[in-house]
């Protein structure tokens, strides 16, 4: 693997320094691309006057932008008939010059050989900081503002890193698994606050540059190179909507729009965190603003999408970093806040350059009217906001309230997940919608208990219905917690993952019984579920739930699973023949979590809060 170079040593000064080029974004760009036209952001002191010339063949300067501070030039050039190579730019300030020498690479493969993620996989959801440490990394590093690593405060930084991933990418294949999203890795250099710090990562300082505390943009490429090999895709999180205080743009700001509510010491605006005036018809004007264009907290800049030129530099580090690395997915955080027409027009470059990748949006709002509205060729939005996957808000909060009721004859328990799937005709594309029963801005669902009947209804009804499935990390060996006091209740250390744990959970000599057990049915579900067809393609048919009992099908041909779930706390009968149009001539069916035969002769009897899901071939 070619070594990926970093901002600072990506270009090389062979004259004068009398014109500065401290740093060029992006670092390195690749030919070949169906969008020609390339925007350099330069960085030096007083560069905003130079004038810039190259002799490249099949390189053009288009326009250069002079930028309100004296320190930024954006240089736009077409590079459509350039063939990979070292660009010299030539930098002249009077009879001062500086040559830089700019790399543009070959391409790793085509556009359209990038495969995203799709409704066959199943994502596995971490945070680096909290997953595994590999031990080698001495903290505080030198070269970052103050931080401390302290795993016995939650809100600061414990010291997971991508090598610690990279050690344990085996047990990903052991549960089942077939894709990884952790929370972004990109630097984080805003110092810490007492007991609070930006571990989570979403506050990114530089968006070429993976945080050193993670590791190095090269062990970010090793990591997904080794998960491959393994047969694990890597979805990257990414923010458009902010970035953190201290990122170079906010004590020097490009230009005076770069951010919405630049003058924020004077003028600070807080968002609502309200998301409805986003699609809102009656949206008002004020409401419009706090929700787009307010702050997510103080730390948070928010960038400002509308300026062409803040969302070029975006298009380019998210294709940037599906160049350079070769991820399979981008999650988009907090997708609705930000400009809704730049965002489509983000996803519209994507979907050209990568008709076979994947993107899933943020869009929290719990009811599917909202969310479908935000799906590529959605009818309900004005904006074809061109996002292929959005993330089912409905489904969580209403799998999470059934939990904790009695399934009856018209709206609670399991009737509310009935209830929200109905309406999958808002969806262009439902098999493209993203489930979840939690991840890390959540509760967990066992909440601070361990109740794993329904933890076990959650999970079947999320692994074989209609959707990309995403688990959080832990739930396969009961980790839970809630965010009442702080969201790293919600966010503890993976046991076993870093040096010197009395407990390491990655093995089954590890695991408490109570874990095996839970580890073992999920990781047969998982299994069961990887390249089953029936289930990433097969039809869906759903029953009103009937005494209690719901019971969801996929058919796939001849082939038939059925889901089959008691929502209630008493024991309960699925009558066999109110679902005859699905079992059809079956007269037995295989239990895909313990391999016992259940026959269909006679109804089926269902303990307290019971699961079953079986399988079989019927015409």
């Amino acid at each position: 693997m070619k070594k990926i170079l970093m901002a600072l040593t990506l270009f090389s000064l062979t004259a004068s320094a009398a014109v500065k080029v401290k740093r060029i974004d992006p670092t390195n760009w690749f030919v070949g691309m169906k969008d020609p036209l390339l925007q350099l952001m330069v960085y030096g002191e007083g560069i905003r006057n130079a004038n810039v010339s190259t002799t490249y063949p099949g390189v053009e300067i288009t326009s250069v932008e002079r930028m309100d501070s004296p320190n930024y030039l954006l240089v736009y050039l077409n590079i459509g008939k350039a063939k990979a190579g070292k660009v010299p730019l030539v930098f002249a300030q009077g009879k001062q010059k500086t040559t830089v020498t700019y790399e543009l690479k070959a391409r790793d493969k085509k556009g359209e050989e990038r495969m995203g993620f799709t409704n066959a996989d199943v994502l596995y959801m971490f945070m680096p900081d909290r997953f595994a440490a590999s031990g080698t990394k001495k903290h505080p590093m030198p070269g970052l503002n103050a931080y401390r690593v302290d795993r016995s405060q939650p809100s600061l930084r414990h010291g997971g890193d991508l090598e610690g991933i990279r050690q344990h990418l085996d047990y990903f294949n052991q549960l089942g698994v077939t894709a990884l999203w952790f929370t972004p890795v990109l630097e984080n250099n805003t110092p810490d606050d007492k007991t609070q710090s930006t571990y989570h990562g979403y506050a990114t300082t530089d968006y070429y540059r993976v945080d050193p505390r993670f590791g190095t943009n090269d062990d970010y490429r090793r990591l997904i190179d080794e998960a491959h090999s393994k047969g694990l895709k890597v979805v990257m999180d990414m923010i458009f909507n902010h970035c953190g205080i201290t990122h170079p743009w906010i004590k020097d700001m490009p230009s005076r729009n770069w951010f919405n509510r630049p003058d924020y010491k004077n003028n600070y605006l807080q968002t609502s965190y309200k998301l409805t005036p986003a699609l809102d018809p009656y949206a008002s004007e004020v409401d419009m603003d706090e929700t787009v264009d307010g702050w997510f907290v103080p730390s948070m800049p928010d960038l400002n999408q509308r300026n062409p030129h803040v969302l070029r530099y975006l298009i380019q580090n998210s294709i940037w970093w599906i160049e350079t690395v070769g991820i399979d997915g981008i999650r988009m955080d907090t997708y609705p806040y930000a400009d809704r027409e730049a965002m489509a027009q983000w996803m519209d470059r994507l979907n050209k350059e990568y008709p076979n990748f994947n993107t899933v949006g943020e869009t929290w709002v719990t009811e599917p009217a909202y969310t479908a509205a935000w799906q590529k060729d959605s009818k309900l939005s004005t904006i074809n906001c061109n996002l292929k996957s959005v993330m089912d808000f409905a489904f969580f909060d209403r799998i999470n309230q059934a939990k904790n009721e009695e399934t009856d004859g018209w709206w609670n328990g399991l009737n509310r997940v009935y209830n929200v799937l109905c309406y999958d005709y808002l969806y262009p594309n439902p098999s493209s919608v993203m489930a979840f029963i939690e991840n890390h801005d959540t509760d967990h669902f066992l909440g601070n208990g361990t109740d794993t009947l329904a933890l076990k209804q959650a999970l079947a009804l999320l692994l074989t219905m209609n959707r990309i499935p995403q688990l959080y990390y832990g739930t396969e060996i009961l980790m839970n917690g809630t965010k009442e006091k702080t969201d790293g209740h919600v966010r503890k250390d993976f046991p076993g993952g870093f040096p010197g744990d009395k407990q390491n959970a990655f093995t089954a000599e590890g695991r408490t019984q109570e874990q095996n057990a839970m580890f073992s049915w999920l990781s047969r579900l998982l299994h069961w579920r990887k390249g089953n067809e029936v289930i990433s393609k097969g039809k869906q048919t759903h029953f009103i739930p009937f005494n209690g009992v719901y019971v969801l099908a996929r058919t796939l041909g001849k082939r038939h699973v059925l889901t089959i779930m008691n929502g209630t706390s008493k024991s309960a009968i699925m009558p066999v023949a109110r679902y005859a149009e699905v079992i059809g001539d079956a007269d037995e069916v295989r239990d895909v979590l313990t391999g016992r035969t259940v026959s269909l002769l006679e109804d089926v009897q269902l303990s307290p809060r019971e699961t079953l899901v079986v399988e079989f071939n019927a015409e």
